[in-house]
């Protein structure tokens, strides 16, 4: 695909040129990854600045995010990428690749350090998701701290590096200037900045701001990080629609694909009407979410990668509310299984209450069908900017409706809109059909019927 990046892309990678270590405090869907990326192409190949580059991401990110980024622009396919994943001997294996940029995830920082020592030589460092390094006496900082003298290009990236207050703000600008701006220790950051609130002896659980504190922060910080939201760079209200694709393991993988022989062989030879596609589709939609019913109405469970990805989002969020549409009885029971947060909407007066409470953000994560969450919903006075597609379905106005309730007139934020979608799964055919604003019987017949015709080549 041609990368025709916006002004604030533009804009950002610039700033990285520029400016040897960098926050960029870019929003979910204002693409910092690309952004990102075209950077380090030109200090590697143009610039000859950058020799050797290493990202530390979240797991599932390290996994999969920046290797499609590199896959997906045309700008960028040259680019070499080794993930520094698995066991020890996979890693050193991925460290002795030649490659220009070698990705890893953030728990394993502490074994890199150990495993380089002196001898570290990446002289450029991306830290995708800055806001997980801000405890100060965490093993993954303190391993990072050690070698960061030895750096000589840092970029931070996160949407909100401070979720908790700027009490969490030191360590991650740390990491970038070792101290210039903020002070080389925590405990100076604190007491110029903050006054002691509640505590237990010796012990404070709780820093409020100084006066003017926050104004001095962010100027002291000006020149180093760039802070864009959605909502300054987009047409307001803007929505971006984004499709995350989640991948089963192995063995997930091979159990989807034998229920779904099973599922759909029997009608390999038989004409299928709306009435039977329409089942068999919801089948295959359940399984794709990563359970199914069987005859007995027990829940048989596939795979829990959607659940990890939501889990991902919701990090990422970094505290701000997010909202989230389920289809699936079994779907909804997992969800708030894992995620005990999360509230459902529910009916009449409580339901009132339940919208109120949303809209003044004490909610975090909130769980809607998208037949209840139709007409008539004011959703949109939350600091939510995220919603996400846990199931997938084939209606277009139940989708376009259950949208509306975040994305309407007052709403004063750009949103992002995520869609789940498991790899090689019904899920691609159901979004594709929204796409195309081909929804409906004959759409939904046509997905099931070459599902049934893949299967029975795969299996011929």
């Amino acid at each position: 695909m041609k990368y025709r990046p916006h002004k604030y892309q533009e804009y950002a990678t610039e700033r990285i040129l520029e400016t040897p270590y960098i926050a960029l405090l870019l929003e979910m869907g204002l693409g910092k990854t690309v952004s990102t990326l075209t950077a380090i192409d030109l200090l590697v190949n143009d610039y000859f600045e950058a020799n050797r580059v290493l990202v530390i991401a979240p797991l599932r990110v390290a996994e999969d995010t920046w290797a499609r980024e590199i896959e997906k622009w045309d700008h960028l396919k040259h680019l070499r990428i080794s993930k520094v994943l698995g066991s020890a001997a996979q890693r050193r294996k991925a460290l002795k690749t030649e490659s220009d940029i070698y990705v890893i995830n953030r728990e394993n920082v502490e074994w890199l350090v150990s495993e380089l020592g002196t001898k570290w030589d990446f002289d450029t460092v991306v830290v995708d998701e800055l806001s997980s390094f801000k405890n100060h006496q965490s093993k993954r900082f303190r391993a990072l701290r050690r070698v960061r003298p030895m750096m000589k290009r840092v970029i931070g990236l996160t949407g909100t590096p401070a979720p908790n207050g700027l009490i969490d703000l030191w360590p991650q600008i740390y990491l970038l200037d070792q101290g210039e701006r903020l002070g080389k220790t925590v405990t100076g950051y604190r007491d110029r900045y903050f006054i002691p609130g509640e505590r237990d002896g010796h012990v404070v659980y709780k820093w409020r701001q100084k006066k003017e504190a926050e104004e001095r922060i962010y100027e002291a910080i000006s020149d180093i990080a760039v802070s864009m939201k959605a909502e300054d760079w987009l047409e307001l209200p803007p929505r971006v629609d984004r499709t995350v694709t989640v991948r089963m393991s192995d063995k997930a993988r091979a159990l989807y694909g034998q229920l779904e022989r099973d599922l759909l062989l029997p009608y390999q030879d038989a004409d299928v009407v709306a009435s039977t596609a329409a089942v068999l589709s919801n089948k295959l939609l359940q399984m794709a979410s990563g359970a199914v019913y069987d005859e007995e109405r027990g829940v048989k469970l596939v795979h829990t990668a959607k659940l990890d990805a939501l889990e991902d989002i919701i990090e990422a969020a970094n505290g701000k509310p997010v909202m989230v549409f389920y289809n699936f009885k079994h779907s909804l029971e997992r969800i708030t299984q894992r995620f005990p947060q999360a509230r459902i909407l529910r009916k009449g007066k409580d339901g009132n209450e339940d919208i109120r409470a949303w809209n003044n953000d004490e909610i975090p994560l909130l769980l809607l069908h998208p037949k209840s969450a139709g007409h008539g919903l004011n959703l949109q006075e939350s600091s939510c900017q995220t919603v996400v597609w846990y199931d997938q379905i084939w209606s277009l106005e139940e989708d376009q409706q259950a949208n509306a309730r975040v994305h309407r007139q007052g709403q004063t934020r750009a949103i992002v809109v995520m869609r789940l979608v498991a790899q090689d799964t019904m899920d691609e055919e159901a979004v594709k059909a929204l796409e195309q604003k081909a929804t409906g019987q004959e759409a939904l017949m046509q997905a099931v019927k070459a599902r049934i015709e893949r299967v029975k080549g795969e299996s011929a």
